[in-house]
């Protein structure tokens, strides 16, 4: 290995990656002040993959010569405008909405788990567990209800005296079985059998 070729720098490489740094940087801001603070947010899987395409071509831009920061730049302010055009769509057309996004699902509901739902989303009950220790829970009957969002994090919901506003519940699938536990009970019992 040469290590004089891995330990130097050029001038020119210098010069070039501080200015494909700075341009970034201040282009970033203004994209993100134009589109808005969901840039990168990770409300969506597409919100999600958007910050990863442009860490990578961010990353390729600034430490080689190609892609140049003018194509960098093009690219980068292409992916703004597409997440810009797809989130005013998502809001004026629901049904688009529902082809987009994912929907969030319960995995977990008043100590039970949906077995149906734990299969569709390729998760076992041992992460589940993880996510519930992670979040303090000693014990199943302090989980109101586990969900997995549409970013797929997993929501720890805990057990409490207040009664539940069931309008924050809305958009989960499945979520009148969160208010009829008994129905719950008997479907996961019922699946678990299976």
């Amino acid at each position: 290995m040469n290590w004089q070729a891995w330990f130097s720098i050029e001038w020119q490489q210098v010069l070039g990656i501080s200015l494909s740094v700075t341009g970034f940087y201040f282009c970033l801001i203004l994209f993100t002040r134009i589109v808005g603070l969901r840039s990168f947010s990770k409300l969506s899987s597409y919100d999600f993959a958007m910050t990863i395409a442009i860490g990578s071509i961010l990353a390729s831009t600034i430490l080689s010569d190609s892609p140049s920061l003018l194509q960098g730049l093009l690219a980068v302010s292409l992916l703004f405008i597409l997440q810009m055009m797809v989130s005013m769509v998502r809001r004026k057309f629901k049904p688009i909405k529902s082809l987009i996004d994912n929907q969030p699902i319960i995995l977990m509901a008043h100590g039970e788990y949906f077995w149906d739902n734990l299969k569709e989303a390729n998760l076992s009950t041992s992460d589940v567990q993880e996510v519930l220790r992670k979040n303090g829970i000693k014990s199943k009957c302090e989980v109101f209800a586990v969900i997995m969002e549409t970013t797929a994090d997993m929501s720890v919901i805990k057990n409490n005296e207040v009664t539940p506003d069931w309008s924050l519940f809305n958009d989960v699938r499945d979520s009148e079985r969160l208010m009829n536990p008994a129905k719950k009970i008997e479907n996961s019992h019922n699946q678990a059998s299976q």
